[in-house]
């Protein structure tokens, strides 16, 4: 059994408050809390220190915890819910993203699946093959390299790892390469994560890395000081979250799409 916690926070840089946005007649948060009960969690929450966000999803039965407003990471805020629910160090606990309504409730559940089969693991995530050269080179795209057991070696903004023979002759233009060569182990991570919760009460007391902090990529700090982070792939990308205007309405054409051919159902809370 496993417990999903949603951080929520009401601000957003490019479209503020956009997790109350209506999909298919209810907040969005409340759509992606729909998706992760579907996934068999034990309990879902929404942790949040916002008033509005808190009455919004209580009107749809879903419970709430509470936080500071002053936490630096969204894994700061998971972990002080965590901590206020009392659970157990073996607990796995999967954070799932509050701008996601169109998540598939089975990768939730295989995150937190891969974790428990990892005793030695802290954290699991998720990642899925990456066939086009433009995500490869861009740095809004984090990859991961992986050992051989599965478990991350690095996560990195760069295009990593770099096919030395194919991308260091002079006459190729690395950002307009039309594929990647055959074969390369290229992976885009997902921001998907479950984590113990025995890390969870740990990590606010580790120091962040230069890593870290170089490569804005807070998954480095659990690596940097040593925690195994077991990787899921997964068979291709996961549905758009929702970031922008334009990316909003992309998500409603598809949810209603989904719900007249019955993948996703309307009114499950």
């Amino acid at each position: 059994m496993f417990t999903v916690i949603i951080p929520a926070r009401y601000a957003s840089t490019r479209l503020p408050g956009k997790l109350l946005l209506d999909i298919g007649g209810k907040p969005m948060v409340v759509r992606v809390a729909e998706r992760a009960r579907d996934s068999g969690a034990e309990r879902v929450l929404i942790a949040t220190d916002d008033a509005r966000i808190e009455a919004a999803v209580r009107q749809h039965g879903i419970d709430v915890v509470m936080t500071r407003a002053d936490h630096p990471t969204g894994t700061d805020r998971l972990a002080e819910a965590a901590a206020q629910l009392g659970l157990a160090a073996d607990a796995i606990v999967v954070n799932v993203q509050g701008d996601e309504p169109l998540l598939d409730a089975g990768v939730i559940r295989g995150v937190a699946l891969a974790l428990r089969a990892a005793p030695d693991a802290a954290i699991a995530t998720a990642c899925h093959p990456l066939a086009d050269a433009a995500e490869f080179f861009s740095p809004n795209v984090v990859k991961v390299v992986c050992d051989q057991r599965g478990s991350a070696l690095y996560f990195s903004r760069a295009p990593i790892p770099f096919a030395r023979a194919a991308f260091s002759q002079p006459r190729v233009a690395l950002p307009a390469l039309p594929e990647l060569p055959q074969g390369l182990p290229a992976y885009r991570h997902i921001g998907l994560y479950a984590y113990r919760a025995g890390f969870l009460a740990r990590y606010p007391t580790l120091t962040q890395t230069p890593l870290e902090r170089f490569e804005a990529l807070e998954q480095l700090r659990a690596l940097g000081h040593g925690y195994r982070i077991i990787v899921e792939v997964l068979p291709g990308p996961l549905p758009p979250g929702v970031d922008t205007e334009e990316d909003l309405i992309k998500v409603r054409a598809l949810f209603e799409q989904a719900w007249k051919s019955g993948t996703i159902r309307r009114d499950t809370l």
